[in-house]
């Protein structure tokens, strides 16, 4: 009889395996952005032009069982050439020392179509650990899509360049939020 208890244990943990999938990102149909403050008053806008992802996600359960992704710093694009190059320098994020930033999943607790995902975020060289929102888990045929939302704090990872206004306050807020939308192809 424990024979047959064994057995059954290891398919259900097989078949569980099975469903995880592991998908490649659909470039044209995701984007890697963030928005922070600008004097204060009004959010300045950016994205991440050149990353890739490793995906693993089980459909049956609409659980990440792995998610790393790196994005080339140097790829940064506000939209304004000069504002990109300073982002780029030693008062951001030193892209030529520090060429990549990464995140790795560490945890995941579904909840539906939702989830909180857990991991490490580094940015030149300093880890942290971040909480990410996933919303909107979408599965079409072979297509997978999601949004992941978060803030962190910018001086945690020694992105401190900031110049004081003569009205009072600063050029640039330390709260950065990140907004990623996702389509991915099963592999």
């Amino acid at each position: 009889m424990s024979e047959i208890l064994k057995m059954a244990a290891a398919t259900i943990l097989t078949a569980g395996m099975l469903s995880a999938s592991e998908y490649s990102l659909d470039k044209a149909h995701s984007n890697v952005g963030f928005s922070v403050k600008h004097m204060m008053i009004t959010n300045v806008h950016g994205k991440f032009t050149s990353y890739d992802a490793v995906i693993d996600f089980d459909e049956n359960s609409k659980t990440f069982k792995k998610l790393i992704a790196n994005i080339d710093t140097n790829s940064i694009d506000t939209g304004i050439e000069k504002r990109d190059d300073h982002l780029r320098s030693d008062d951001f994020f030193s892209s030529a020392n520090h060429p990549k930033m990464s995140f790795e999943m560490t945890k995941y607790k579904a909840d539906g179509d939702e989830g909180k995902m857990e991991g490490n975020l580094t940015i030149r060289g300093i880890t942290k650990a971040v909480t990410l929102e996933i919303e909107d888990i979408a599965i079409l045929g072979d297509k997978l899509g999601f949004h992941l939302e978060g803030k962190i704090n910018r001086s945690d990872f020694d992105l401190k360049w900031n110049k004081a206004i003569e009205l009072g306050g600063v050029a640039v807020g330390e709260e950065v939020k990140i907004k990623v939308d996702i389509e991915a192809s099963k592999q």
